[in-house]
């Protein structure tokens, strides 16, 4: 299982979300988001991409208009990836730092 952070902004933005597009949200990340990170190949329908704006930062689509950006973090436990949450929204998060 990876572990992971979240950043201050993610944070606040997830406050933000109605109930229904947070449990969205947990339900894509534990059901496929995870799965896929164990493989190192992406579905299709999560829409993982990196930004252009900001090399090493990734968006995923976890709903029609919902998106969250993350990278990569220094490894915490041995052998699985860590995931460092930047922002979570819909898709005007991809505008801000």
């Amino acid at each position: 299982m990876p572990t992971f952070e979240t950043l201050p902004h993610f944070t606040t933005d997830l406050q933000h979300l109605t109930p229904a597009q947070r449990r969205r949200f947990h339900h894509v990340v534990l059901d496929s988001f995870v799965p896929d990170l164990r493989t190192g190949l992406f579905r299709p329908g999560l829409r993982v991409k990196g930004l252009r704006v900001a090399p090493g930062v990734y968006e995923l689509t976890w709903a029609q208009n919902g998106r969250a950006t993350w990278q990569y973090g220094q490894e915490k436990t041995r052998g699985s990836r860590h995931i460092v949450w930047r922002r979570i929204g819909t898709h005007a998060i991809l505008t801000g730092p």
